[in-house]
């Protein structure tokens, strides 16, 4: 045996290491598509006019590209470390993170996902509004000050001080001619 090579049962440990690692790692990788598939199917489904559909599907089918793409990466990489290659381990996360970062990408670019997004933020907005006026009625009600009382309340007092200002400079030109005379 050379010193270039591990012992047997070093190299045994290592390899039981490496494809427990990977199948972790394929086994995290199926449940992150499953959740992707989810999610897309989802949204898809929400969408109605055919040209959303269609580039809908399409983002689908590049995303499932990418991470298909990651797989084959992650199959290689480990042939490589089996085949006596020094991969870092830090290698196969960094393969996870940017397949998922491009896959977001994918789908977050397509009108089906803008349609969802938007549909969704304005269910938001029109939630919130509703809380909003649930939360003065109820304070209007119990005879606190709400939010719109105060504004008001600020609009009359720079209101009042605009006036106030206007009549002091009114009263000083008065006060300047009678000094004159």
């Amino acid at each position: 045996m050379s010193d270039s090579q591990p012992p047997m049962g070093d190299w045994n440990a290592f390899a039981e290491q490496w494809n427990e690692q990977f199948l972790d790692a394929l086994e995290d990788n199926m449940e992150a598509q499953a959740q992707f598939v989810e999610s897309w199917s989802e949204t898809v489904g929400e969408v109605s006019e055919e040209a959303e559909f269609s580039d809908g599907v399409e983002g689908y089918a590049r995303a499932y590209e990418t991470w298909m793409n990651a797989s084959q990466q992650m199959v290689d990489r480990m042939n490589d470390q089996l085949e006596g290659e020094d991969v870092d381990i830090e290698e196969f996360r960094d393969i996870w993170l940017n397949t998922a970062n491009e896959a977001f990408k994918d789908v977050m670019s397509t009108t089906a996902f803008a349609k969802m997004t938007g549909e969704t933020v304005g269910d938001v907005l029109e939630m919130q509004q509703q809380a909003d006026e649930a939360a003065q009625e109820t304070l209007r009600s119990l005879g606190f000050a709400t939010q719109d009382d105060v504004v008001e309340i600020g609009d009359r007092l720079v209101e009042l001080e605009r006036r106030q200002h206007a009549v002091e400079q009114k009263l000083d030109r008065v006060l300047e001619h009678l000094d004159e005379q």
